[in-house]
């Protein structure tokens, strides 16, 4: 199957933007599986191992497309990485101590810390940004009181939604300069490196239980992290930060859900309280901002559209085809 996605006359900027909108759905539902599968497999195998495994089968795939880099896809697609890297370990390790669906819910604070930082880079933020900020803290403790404790993942958790949020600001203006593959496939690989030199004891002691979890491994690694590397690089064309980060808001819920129907875990009276506290700050913190760019929505959207004209990478022939003078096709052979 073949769908195409043109800039001109077939596709106006809108149709883009809702494109962008169904693909961070599909985003979020694979993370809402991703915690509790991770969760799981941490029974029989380190963070480490675990983490190396995932990183070198989505890389594999992509390995074709490094002979596509130049000195400016090297170093924005190293950049993002050393962004990705330590988010992706903090979450991990933080699932060592806390509950799949709990973390989840404090992973989707960056949906408030995306415009909080965005002021640092001089864009614009509403003061009820700040509120919602409040309200979701206010929300997180609620949730952790549901153990009466403060355990060390959810504090890794929360450093995972800051440096997330640092990505997801970075990828919105790198994605538009630089071919999908390639930019994929820099961030893979140079993630591999670092996990396999942070997981080579645990890589070699632990060959019997990688085996026994190679099918969870081989999902969390081709469709957990290379499909939703390659996904949010083909959305964030289409679709800015804040909007980007508010649909992440998705994740804990599809997480909640996945958690109880594979772990059977539950947030308690407590958590569904403090969950919802959040998502509801989510939801207000990004409202205002929303309702202000609606008017201009469609300028935003020409204007990314004019950028992937005016990019400065050459056009490459891959299953995903890249930014041609005219047109962005996305094509998906089922």
């Amino acid at each position: 199957m073949t769908t195409e996605l043109n800039s001109g006359s077939q596709r106006s900027p809108n149709t883009l933007h809702a494109w962008g909108i169904a693909v961070l759905v599909l985003v979020t539902l694979i993370w809402g599986t991703s915690y509790p599968v991770i969760k799981g497999a941490l029974s029989s195998l380190s963070p480490s191992a675990i983490f190396a495994t995932r990183y070198v089968i989505a890389a594999l795939p992509f390995t074709p497309y490094l002979r596509f880099l130049n000195f400016s896809l090297l170093r924005d697609g190293v950049f993002l990485s050393l962004i990705l890297f330590p988010a992706s370990v903090l979450q991990t390790v933080a699932l060592e101590t806390t509950s799949a669906d709990r973390a989840a819910f404090i992973a989707s604070f960056n949906v408030i810390l995306v415009p909080l930082l965005g002021q640092l880079l001089g864009r614009q933020v509403f003061p009820k940004t700040f509120l919602a900020a409040g309200i979701a803290i206010f929300g997180i403790g609620v949730m952790c009181w549901e153990s009466e404790q403060l355990v060390i993942g959810d504090l890794l958790i929360l450093g995972n939604a800051f440096l997330y949020s640092i990505y997801t600001l970075k990828l919105e203006s790198t994605t538009l300069r630089h071919p999908i593959l390639p930019l994929a496939a820099i961030q893979l690989w140079v993630i591999t490196i670092f996990s396999l030199i942070w997981a080579a004891p645990d890589l070699l002691t632990q060959q019997e239980a990688i085996g026994a979890n190679l099918g969870i491994l081989l999902y969390i690694g081709l469709f957990d992290t290379a499909a939703t590397i390659v996904l949010q690089v083909v959305a964030q064309r289409w679709v800015n930060a804040y909007q980007t980060a508010l649909i992440y808001t998705l994740d804990p819920i599809f997480a909640a859900i996945f958690s109880f129907l594979l772990l059977g875990e539950k947030l308690g009276i407590r958590g569904v309280i403090g969950a919802a506290l959040v998502v509801v700050a989510m939801v207000f913190g990004q409202s205002k901002s929303q309702d202000a760019e609606h008017n201009g929505e469609i300028q935003v959207n020409e204007s990314i559209v004019a950028a992937l004209s005016d990019s400065d990478t050459e056009p490459i022939n891959a299953p995903v085809s890249l930014p041609s003078a005219n047109a962005v096709e996305l094509e998906l052979d089922l």
